[in-house]
């Protein structure tokens, strides 16, 4: 698909105006060239429409940050008052803070859509132009990209705060237990993973989908987020002939990945040293990683072994540590530390990535990790000096994404952001519905066994490795695929959110329906058949004393008169539909006309929906209903009042009736409204549309036509 085309399918319709004009620049090109030869005065007068659009696309998106920004305090202050003040703290209340913030989330992921979309037209259009012009564009339009990075807008942070304060309201105020640094120090875990590509158009709808179901787990909540916190970087070690390399890759027994991580910026002084076995013949042949803790400036007298294991461990034995951790340590550091020496390790390449991870905390059962602007950069003196002799990273590389410093030959910027599932499989763990959703879906590619270290090696060093990963044909293929459920996030024709086809409201009364049916056992409605049928809440047959109530769908459902004869009924898993085991509609089973079990007396059942929340939209729509009434009544009062005032005798005969019309139309209006009213506080089961009203005030206003007529 041509590029305009994709831009005029992907265009959010409200934000039309603010998208990059990509065919008339497209055209206004095209015309030029083949008017005249291009000379400077078209390529000024382009340049400026291209600055103007620029300015325009990045303004835009400015705004909308500091309005989303705006939205997320306001977010955040309602709910600290929600908080403290515990009269304000209400199921109602919360439902509204988590449906503004779910209004924010679509903004961010239709915000971040908006920028890439805007970002790659831009690109596309300098690159025509220098095709068509045989000029460098692309060099000379560096510094106004630069001005306006349309490329390193960021919108992780607001997706942190977001997911912070719907987990809030997820919990309404109360505090989640489990801690979020659970885990982070421990020596050995074993979980089952599963890697996926996600194309950048997609990366910010899979965010979100994770967000709504795992929080955003954030490792030190005493400091306010920064974009610097995600960021990862890793050294990984191997030599020469990279035997770890080959050993990873052929999924040798004990084979091993040496690599050194810390976490944020630059002068983190908190590295750790870890080591993945493949087959640990320690933990009978099962695939671990174990890694322990060591201050920034240990690390290199460590890799030169002038720091031993032995040494380390009784410096942490003199801090009070406990004795399993020490014995832990030592274990690992005494194990990487031999690695480095007898295989004469050293730095080969470094990786960096923003990683946001989906856990609830202090639970390791499920987790989710998004890598995201992920990058390779070589770290090896093979060729050249790229670092000292005493030095285990290079120090001219820090975490400034997109590295543009370094050469291409020095960094590679890998396409795709890596999404990583994380089972403990071992406890029983199977994967959640919406991640196997997810996972099956058109957001992900799965690509088993992905390594981020032999695809940088194989990049960097591809003439010294003997075999090559099997995924490397697949960076040939458009891994983008075509929408083919409702899974994602949409809007509908009116722009409202959709979460998989529905508002998010539906969504969860249905993931509340399906996790209360029962295994194996159909949903039954029990009726009794003493309680007498009205056929609305207006019937002159009413009975006192009745308990009524309907419960949420799969449950069952029990109205009970003074005699306990039931009769079941089952319930589709629709929810729309019963069949009873007589012959008789649900709808007279439920009161709604007819009677049941074809008794005389017309007996059956009167049911209210005491336990299904109302929203305020529902009201408003009687409230418009009985307006629209009104105003009919109003304009034939208007036609009324003209025809007494102005015209003969025959005039005001027909005026006359018209007022009597409208009155009754006014009086029936308040009937109808305060009927509604009532049944919806009750939340009665019944009739909400008007069968006979407008066709009674048609056959009215008929009648007073033909009247005036004779």
């Amino acid at each position: 698909m041509k590029f305009g085309d994709q831009l005029q399918q992907e265009i959010f319709a409200p934000w039309r105006l603010s998208y990059i004009q990509y065919d008339v620049l497209k055209n206004e090109l095209k015309a030029r060239q083949m008017d005249h030869t291009w000379n400077p005065q078209d390529e000024k007068e382009f340049v400026s429409l291209l600055e103007n659009e620029l300015e325009k696309v990045y303004d835009f998106v400015t705004a909308k940050l500091s309005e989303v920004e705006a939205r997320i305090s306001y977010c955040e202050r309602t709910i600290q008052t929600f908080m403290n003040n515990p009269t304000w703290s209400s199921d109602q209340n919360w439902g509204i803070m988590d449906d503004a913030l779910t209004e924010v989330l679509f903004d961010v992921n239709d915000l971040a859509k908006f920028t890439r979309l805007n970002y790659i037209g831009f690109k596309k259009i300098i690159k025509k132009h220098d095709k068509w012009t045989d000029l460098n564009l692309q060099q000379d339009f560096v510094p106004q990209l630069r001005n306006r990075p349309l490329d390193r807008q960021r919108f992780d942070v607001a997706i942190v705060f977001i997911s912070a304060l719907h987990d809030i309201c997820r919990l309404q105020g109360k505090p989640r237990t489990g801690n979020s640094a659970a885990g982070g120090d421990q020596s050995a875990f074993e979980r089952a993973t599963a890697k996926y590509w996600i194309h950048p158009d997609n990366i910010t709808e899979v965010k979100s989908i994770i967000m709504l179901h795992l929080p955003v787990l954030i490792f030190n909540k005493e400091k306010r987020f920064e974009s610097s916190d995600s960021a990862i970087s890793s050294v990984y070690f191997d030599n020469p002939d990279f035997d770890l390399y080959t050993g990873r890759l052929q999924r040798d027994e004990g084979a091993e990945a040496i690599r050194f991580r810390w976490y944020g910026p630059m002068s983190s002084k908190a590295i750790f040293l870890e080591r993945k076995t493949h087959h640990a013949v320690w933990l009978n042949g099962a695939s671990v990683k174990d890694r322990f803790r060591l201050n920034v400036d240990d690390v290199s007298n460590f890799v030169a072994g002038d720091l031993t294991a032995d040494e380390c461990a009784e410096r942490m034995r003199a801090k009070g540590t406990d004795p399993k951790v020490v014995e832990d340590s030592h274990f690992v550091a005494q194990g990487i530390q031999t690695s480095i020496q007898e295989k004469q390790l050293s730095p080969v390449l470094r990786a960096f990535y923003d990683r946001t991870a989906f856990q609830l905390p202090g639970d390791q059962m499920v987790r989710v990790s998004l890598d995201t602007n992920l990058s390779f950069i070589r770290e090896d003196n093979f060729d050249r000096s790229r670092r000292g002799s005493r030095e285990w990273r290079r120090p001219d590389v820090g975490i400034d994404y997109p590295f543009g410093h370094l050469d291409d030959s020095e960094c590679l910027r890998f396409p795709y952001a890596v999404l990583e599932t994380k089972l403990q499989t071992h406890l029983g763990q199977k994967a959640p519905e919406w991640l196997t959703k997810l996972v099956d879906s058109h957001l992900v590619h799965e690509v088993p066994r992905f390594s981020k270290y032999l695809h940088a090696a194989s990049y960097f060093f591809r003439e010294r490795m003997p075999l090559l990963p099997w995924w490397l044909s697949e960076m040939e293929i458009d891994i983008r695929k075509p929408r083919s459920t409702n899974f994602g996030l949409t809007r509908s024709k009116s722009f409202k959110p959709l979460i998989d086809g529905q508002y998010r409201r539906a969504m969860e009364t249905e993931e509340r329906r399906m996790s209360m049916l029962p295994v194996n056992t159909e949903p039954t409605l029990i009726v009794s058949s003493d309680v007498p049928l009205d056929y609305g809440p207006f019937g002159k047959n009413r009975q006192s004393g009745q308990n009524m109530e309907m419960r949420n769908l799969g449950e069952p459902v029990v109205v009970s008169g003074k005699n306990k004869k039931d009769i079941r009924l089952n319930m589709d898993d629709s929810g729309s539909s019963f069949e009873e085991k007589k012959p008789t509609t649900w709808r007279r089973a439920l009161g709604l006309g007819g009677n049941l079990v074809d008794d005389p007396n017309k007996k059956g059942a009167y049911v209210a929906l005491k336990k299904i929340k109302i929203e305020p939209k529902v009201f408003f729509a009687n409230e418009r209903t009985f307006i629209s009434w009104l105003q009919f009544a109003a304009l034939l009062l208007t036609v009324a009042l003209n025809l007494l005032n102005m015209g003969d005798y025959v005039s005001r005969i027909a005026g006359g009736i018209f007022i009597g019309i409208s009155i009754a139309v006014a009086f029936y209006a308040l009937y109808r409204f305060e009927k509604r009213a009532w049944m919806i506080n009750r939340r009665v089961l019944g009739r909400y549309d008007d069968l006979w009203g407008p066709a009674v005030l048609c056959a009215l206003l008929v009648g007073a036509l033909i009247v005036n007529l004779y």
